[in-house]
């Protein structure tokens, strides 16, 4: 059978599996989820870009000025984390309204805030030249030495606000619709199942991890609305200070909720669409209901590890830190790779673009968490943290992770609807999995010969490996393209 809104997969190769029949909000709204994600592919080819022209002025290929370098690098590095939760929320909201009823009004909403947050930021960025990275760690972002002034910081910092003010809506919605649903948010995560004797049927996967995305982005995006604006007012009025140690504290702990978040938020579409390829329900067991719980729990706290080399830090935080790095990932990694094996394994599907870009984020994930456990041992992360090894562990995080869930989501959203892939897509496959993971190893052997991060200029004996990055870099781009060409023609052909 197929429901209203659960396209039949049958034609390529998957197995249509019953879904609960969506509430309106789930049909009215689903334009605007296929308007979310064609944002987010636009603007991940375009921050892609960015990372290349990045990559080959460090390989001396193209000469890019310094000034416009670290413009290039903060847009990257916010926009990457701004656009990741804009497709996560697309996907989220796409499934989670299968569920429960959901605003098509707060989805606007959160849209028209993220556009006119992203107009702001890029202004202040290449209009104005703010170029202090995306985590405008208070009080630098009012010091610039005269490279840029107090307008293009305010831009940045009030655009920031809007996009977080945005979600911070979806959220509050979301969470809205989970509690009129279930009753309470720990119905919700399947608290009555996983800790007491309740034999009822605990919630879908989607509305668990829907639910922990909630739980933990409500108070993170309070946070960094709390010190944006602190930081705000002290390049308004210079004179006005705070701890600069506790607002170091206070955006990490909004950061880094948030981008874990943004793969909480896109695997949910790996719990829903690979089950219609092997025709086998992801359920939501006792371990599953647990490992989230978990995850919940931890990763509010381990934010530390980000402040090993600030020695003022209390010693409990950093100790913390370390411990929590080594296990606040791993419950919900682990059940959701076992099961996603377990899934695949024996069931007979066919792949095809879209069930192969989720199983490779899965990989993808589940290979990324080695490099930065490393990264997160106070030992190693003294001698590694500056160096090119961070950017590379998070490369294989959002490259093969987040942002293969959501290019299989954007091929699910239209191949589901009868287009077949073609040689093209097949090849962009192939090439983004192998040259993306070969570009972030890059990034890793030069972290591991202590090459810094955030250098515009590299020296002579670097170069080789800059050189081998770009090239990679430039074939991951290349596929990138494919990805986003293929969806926008086809999401324009379908009326999506």
């Amino acid at each position: 059978m197929t429901t209203t809104g659960t396209p039949d997969l049958r034609a390529r190769g998957g197995v249509d599996v019953a879904y609960t029949p969506p509430p309106d909000s789930a049909v009215r709204g689903r334009g605007v989820v296929a308007l979310y994600m064609a944002i987010t592919a636009v603007v991940l080819a375009l921050l892609m870009t960015f990372g290349l022209l990045m990559r080959a002025s460090q390989a001396g290929v193209l000469a890019v000025p310094a000034n416009r370098f670290y413009q290039l690098l903060t847009a990257h590095g916010i926009g990457m984390v701004a656009i990741s939760g804009l497709g996560g929320a697309g996907v989220m909201w796409y499934f989670l309204s299968r569920y429960v009823s959901l605003s098509r009004g707060i989805l606007l909403a959160n849209l028209g805030f993220f556009l006119a947050g992203v107009v702001l930021v890029l202004g202040g960025i290449f209009v104005g030249g703010f170029a202090a990275a995306w985590t405008f760690l208070f009080p630098l972002p009012a010091h610039s030495l005269g490279v840029w002034g107090p307008g293009a910081t305010a831009s940045y910092l009030v655009g920031v606000l809007l996009v977080g003010v945005g979600f911070l809506l979806l959220y509050l919605d979301t969470g809205r619709a989970i509690i009129r649903r279930y009753g309470s948010l720990g119905r919700a995560l399947g608290w009555p199942q996983a800790f007491g004797k309740s034999t009822a049927e605990p919630p879908p996967p989607a509305v668990v991890a829907s639910t922990v995305v909630t739980i933990i982005n409500v108070p993170a995006i309070a946070v960094g609305a709390v010190i944006l604006t602190v930081s705000l007012v002290n390049t308004l009025a210079p004179g006005f200070r705070v701890n600069a140690l506790l607002a170091k504290n206070m955006t990490y702990f909004f950061g880094h909720v948030f981008i874990n978040s943004t793969i909480y938020m896109a695997v949910i579409g790996v719990y829903e669409i690979l089950p219609t390829f092997t025709g086998r329900p992801w359920k939501s067991t006792r371990p599953f209901l647990l490992a989230w719980t978990a995850t919940m729990a931890m990763v509010m706290a381990v934010y530390p590890h980000h402040l090993f080399m600030d020695f003022a830090n209390p010693r409990w935080a950093s100790v913390m830190g370390q411990i929590l790095s080594y296990t606040s990932g791993l419950p919900v990694l682990a059940v959701t790779a076992i099961a996603t094996l377990a899934n695949v394994y024996r069931s007979g599907m066919r792949w095809s673009v879209t069930s192969s870009l989720l199983f490779v984020s899965i990989m993808g994930w589940s290979v990324g968490v080695i490099p930065a456990i490393v990264d997160g041992t106070i030992a190693i992360n003294r001698v590694m943290h500056n160096t090119l090894w961070v950017p590379g562990h998070f490369h294989v995080y959002l490259l093969l992770g987040v942002v293969a869930m959501l290019f299989g989501f954007m091929y699910f959203l239209t191949s589901a609807r009868g287009a077949p892939d073609g040689a093209l897509d097949r090849a962009a496959l192939w090439t983004y999995a192998v040259a993306g993971l070969a570009f972030s190893v890059v990034f890793l052997a030069e972290g591991a010969l202590s090459v810094p991060r955030r250098w515009a200029v590299h020296l002579a004996p670097w170069v080789a490996l800059d050189r081998l990055g770009a090239a990679l870099a430039l074939l991951t781009v290349a596929a990138a393209v494919v990805f986003v060409a293929t969806f926008l023609r086809r999401a324009r052909a379908i009326g999506a």
